[in-house]
Parts: C-alpha cells; sequence; structure tokens
C-alpha cells in the first residue's frame, strides 16, 4: 500500500497524540494545531501513529516548509520515510508550491537521496518567514544552528 493511501488528515483530536510522537522522534511540535500547518498520520492495525508528515506553504504559495516527516524508530530504513515526504511533496505541487525547503541538522544524507541540496538558511526564513518553525526558530535563536535544504517541487 502507497504511504499516501494509509495517511489521514489530522485533525484537532490528533493534536496531542501527534505531539507525542514528534517528541518521541525529535522533530518540532509549534504550530500542529494552526489551520496554517498541513500534516497527515499514519497509523498501524491498533490505531498508534507510525509516521507523520506535513508543510507550511508560504503567502504567495510559491514556496513550502517540509516538516514533521517522522517514522516510529522500530519502523525505520524501510522506505517509510522517503514515501511519507514524496506524499508532502505532492500535496505542497498541487498547491502551487515550485520550491521544498526544511531544516535538518541530522538527516542530511536522507534528504540528498530526495533530491535536496544544502540551502541558505537566510533565504529560507525570508520566503518562509510567517510560518510557525521559522518564527519558533528566530525567536529562540535556534535559527543560526540550523542547516538549511531547499529543493524544486
Amino acid at each position: 500500500m502507497s504511504a499516501s493511501a494509509a495517511l489521514g488528515q489530522v485533525c484537532e483530536s490528533d493534536v496531542p497524540e501527534l505531539t507525542a510522537f514528534l517528541r518521541v522522534v525529535d522533530l518540532t511540535v509549534s504550530g500542529l494545531d494552526s489551520p496554517s500547518v498541513r500534516l497527515w498520520v499514519e497509523r498501524d492495525g491498533d490505531g498508534e501513529i507510525i509516521g507523520s508528515t506535513g508543510y507550511e506553504i508560504s503567502a504567495d504559495s510559491r514556496h513550502a516548509l517540509i516538516r514533521s516527516v517522522g517514522v516510529d524508530p522500530s519502523r525505520r530504513s524501510t522506505g517509510r520515510g522517503g514515501g511519507l515526504a514524496r506524499f508532502a511533496f505532492a500535496r505542497a505541487a498541487e498547491e502551487g508550491a515550485a520550491t521544498a525547503w526544511l531544516f535538518s541538522r541530522r538527516s542530511g544524507p536522507f534528504w540528498r537521496g530526495l533530491g535536496f541540496a544544502p540551502a541558505d538558511r537566510r533565504e529560507l526564513a525570508s520566503v518562509l518567514h510567517e510560518t510557525h518553525q521559522v518564527r519558533l526558530f528566530q525567536k529562540t535563536g535556534q535559527l543560526e544552528h540550523e542547516v538549511a535544504w531547499s529543493r524544486p517541487l
């Protein structure tokens, strides 16, 4: 089954469970309840979240900040993460995004395998300045420690 067939869009009642999942996989939880953040989860047969994906889109819809792409640690190295990421790319492109951006300090080889190249974090922050993740990173000073990546969609 493809990642897209198994994914469900996150609703308000999913946010606490998604927050807990993203903390386990060490990803940012800022703005999960915002309507501007598009999120999906994959659940196993018992209804537990085993994967997530999403993005925030720029005001002009030309740029997407890919975020919340996570896989349960016991289910990694199966291709699931790539499928989740590609699902977010396709959805963002449907909304008009031409460029995907993301922050990742630890997963460079994974993102390179999906066509990403290192990017200027200040450029990312400029084109996606209204996103929750960028605002959080600027407010906390974390932006200066982040590694930015981008790729065409």
